[in-house]
């Protein structure tokens, strides 16, 4: 058995992965969805954990095996023009996703302190990009997964609201399904939250950073791989639990404050907090704001890092929050202009709780082509040898595209039908 010290050494990448995966579109679309559909929301997180696993093991395999980034190998696998329609989708998908971001962020220091929200938004996205240029990752993310325990408040819930859990139980598992624009539009926008198209490039580029600054060298032999990829069902397991355990609580909390309440379509970071009220009391503004805050500031970086390691690997350039800027120009300024350029667009007179859902219902839209051609390269010998996906991960892989695909067809056909 284990011992804790030992446990938490060996988790990394996968636990950043998971924490990202929190980020304030996160937060906003879990909460919209317990407000919107109460308890029946909770299956769908639950539903979503071993296919976001499965995903993120996957794509975190093809950067063990190959110790090369996803794009690098979707470029040698994949005709020209298909790659730069994936690496331009991810591209417009994270810059949308950096500006709900950065517009939550604002929103957030706004609800605490008043003043401009755009300001405090263009701060952010200024200070991101310093940080990532000035400061090693790893550093970085140490402060603000402290900020981003925060969140573990919606647990809180369990000891301050009646919560009928024989009705949760039922609803968790045995939900009533709706064939409405807005049910699957909601389901859509969970799946597209929790296994999103920026999280695929970023575990796979992060393994690879992660051998490097423990000087560790390509593994050579099959054990080695073994032992290795074993290493990553553990950490990808453990930080996407990590992630669930945290969405399944927002949606719950929303579901038994706001929703019984009547609330059922939030506007503002304002009605999101108040579902943390019950729980934290006059600490719920701020209690939301830094969870707000500190889930932003570790995604903004994580949503443009995975952007610049896809656009700079596509062209073959140096990648790597290791290398200074010099070293990599292509790579650093992808993550500038994409930060820069969704700071930019929080200048719209757009709801920030409205762009956070929708950014979520484009990653879930995106992620299905991307899905598909990651596990058709995924069963590649001439990419991972040996170590091809197979078994029990490819069903759920597959289980993953399918599911995300048919939501996204039926939300689009439903859409017309209306």
């Amino acid at each position: 058995m284990l011992k804790i010290p030992g446990v938490l050494r060996r988790v990394g990448p996968g636990l950043i992965t998971g924490a990202a995966d929190d980020d304030p579109s996160g937060i906003a679309t879990y909460s919209q969805a317990g407000a919107q559909l109460g308890l029946q929301s909770l299956w769908s997180v639950l539903f979503a954990w071993p296919l976001v696993v499965a995903v993120q093991v996957i794509c975190a395999r093809i950067g063990v095996v190959t110790n090369r980034g996803l794009a690098a190998n979707l470029r040698d696998n994949l005709p020209r023009p298909v790659l730069l329609t994936v690496v331009g989708a991810l591209l417009i998908a994270n810059t949308l996703n950096i500006a709900a971001d950065l517009a939550a962020i604002g929103d957030a220091i706004q609800l605490l302190f008043g003043g401009p929200q755009h300001l405090y938004s263009v701060g952010a996205g200024l200070l991101c990009v310093f940080l990532q240029i000035k400061i090693p990752f790893e550093r970085y993310i140490k402060v603000l997964k402290w900020l981003t325990l925060s969140l573990l408040a919606y647990a809180g819930v369990i000891f301050t609201v009646h919560i009928p859990w024989r009705q949760v139980l039922h609803d968790a598992f045995f939900p009533t399904l709706q064939w409405t624009p807005e049910y699957v539009g909601m389901i859509v926008a969970i799946f597209g939250t929790t296994i999103s198209p920026y999280l695929f490039f970023w575990q796979t580029a992060h393994e690879i950073e992660e051998r490097k600054a423990a000087r560790r060298s390509k593994a050579e032999t099959a054990i080695e791989l073994t032992k290795e990829l074993r290493r990553v069902r553990m950490d990808t397991a453990f930080g996407m639990g990590v992630s669930i355990f945290i969405a399944f609580f927002i949606m719950l909390t929303t579901a038994v404050t706001l929703h019984v309440s009547g609330v059922t379509d939030i506007q503002s970071s304002r009605q999101a907090a108040e579902a943390l009220r019950p729980v934290v009391g006059q600490f719920a503004f701020l209690m939301f704001a830094l969870g707000i805050i500190g889930s932003g500031m570790l995604a903004v970086p994580v949503l443009a890092g995975s952007a610049a390691y896809a656009v700079a690997e596509s062209f073959e350039h140096p990648t790597g929050l290791s290398l200074q800027p010099a070293e990599a120009r292509t790579f650093y300024t992808v993550i500038a202009v994409a930060t820069l350029a969704g700071a930019a667009l929080d200048f719209t007179p757009i709801n920030p709780i409205k762009a956070l859902y929708w950014s979520a219902i484009v990653n879930g839209i995106v992620a299905v082509p991307l899905l598909f051609i990651i596990l058709w390269m995924a069963g590649l010998k001439r990419v991972l040898g040996d170590f091809v996906i197979k078994g029990r991960l490819l069903f759920l892989g597959r289980a993953a595209a399918a599911v995300m695909a048919l939501c996204a067809i039926s939300m689009i056909a439903l859409l017309f039908q209306n």
